[in-house]
């Protein structure tokens, strides 16, 4: 299923991309050609969409495979195919409406908090993320003899977007069938399970992140980005010490943030 390499028809014989190419390969020209495809339907590729979202819990070191096959034939990490961003979208309506369900939300709450989650625990902690990351791994983890390539803003949402969709599937799904009957309640079994599902959501987030980034071959000591598994393993553990319920501090918020 994976796209083979392709030779470049437009580059020059010394393997330089011609004017009219490079015109192509701008920030502004790939933004547009991407956009342009939300509209597009038909020109969007769900199966491979769904295949990286299949292999993002299985085996994600496969999907930025992937990305350096795009790099390989399209001169871009980030991807060029909305298809990803739409079924993560229809993903966020289903899940939020089943978490609306489960916290007996009306209908207009169970909007607000669609809202919300798309809008701000998606897209407006994605931007910042990504941004910061991209900031980071440009100006201090590239290597000193690739000056000449740089983190695409574009590659860091993507990966902050990979990184959410465990992330999102552990908690807005699989936690809502353990929330009512097991983790709310005020028993120590009760914030063990929903704690635990927490460090494993988080810890996935933390680990794809890292291989997105330890995925591109000039940048160096990515490892870094493994340090905030000590610091999240931490307060797992003064979590399950004071009796702190990730979750039903969440499921609070979320109900006070719609009224």
């Amino acid at each position: 299923m994976l796209p083979t390499t392709l030779v470049n028809s437009g580059s020059q014989g010394n393997g330089v991309l011609s004017c009219r190419d490079a015109a192509r390969h701008t920030a502004g020209a790939k933004r547009y050609k991407y956009l342009r495809r939300l509209f597009h339907f038909r020109q969007m590729d769900f199966e491979f969409a769904l295949w990286q979202m299949l292999y993002l819990f299985t085996s994600p070191q496969r999907v930025y495979r992937n990305f350096h096959y795009r790099k390989q034939t399209k001169d871009q990490w980030a991807r060029d195919d909305p298809a990803f961003l739409v079924l993560l979208s229809i993903w966020l309506c289903v899940s939020t409406v089943g978490f609306g369900f489960v916290l007996d939300m009306g209908f207009f709450e169970t909007i607000k908090l669609l809202l919300w989650v798309v809008f701000i625990d998606c897209v407006g902690v994605g931007l910042l993320i990504a941004t910061l990351m991209w900031f980071i791994s440009n100006k201090y983890l590239v290597k000193q003899q690739n000056r000449d390539y740089d983190v695409e803003w574009g590659y860091a949402f993507d990966v902050h977007l990979n990184a959410f969709y465990p992330l999102l599937v552990i908690l807005h799904f699989i936690q809502l069938f353990f929330i009512n009957y097991v983790i709310i309640s005020d028993s120590v079994i009760g914030y063990f399970v929903g704690n635990t599902l927490w460090l494993i959501a988080i810890g996935y987030y933390i680990y794809v992140t890292f291989l997105g980034y330890s995925a591109l071959p000039f940048l160096k000591n990515t490892a870094i980005l493994l340090y905030p598994f000590a610091l999240l393993i931490m307060l797992y553990l003064i979590s399950l010490a004071c009796g702190w319920n990730f979750t039903k501090m969440l499921c609070s918020f979320y109900k006070y943030r719609v009224k």
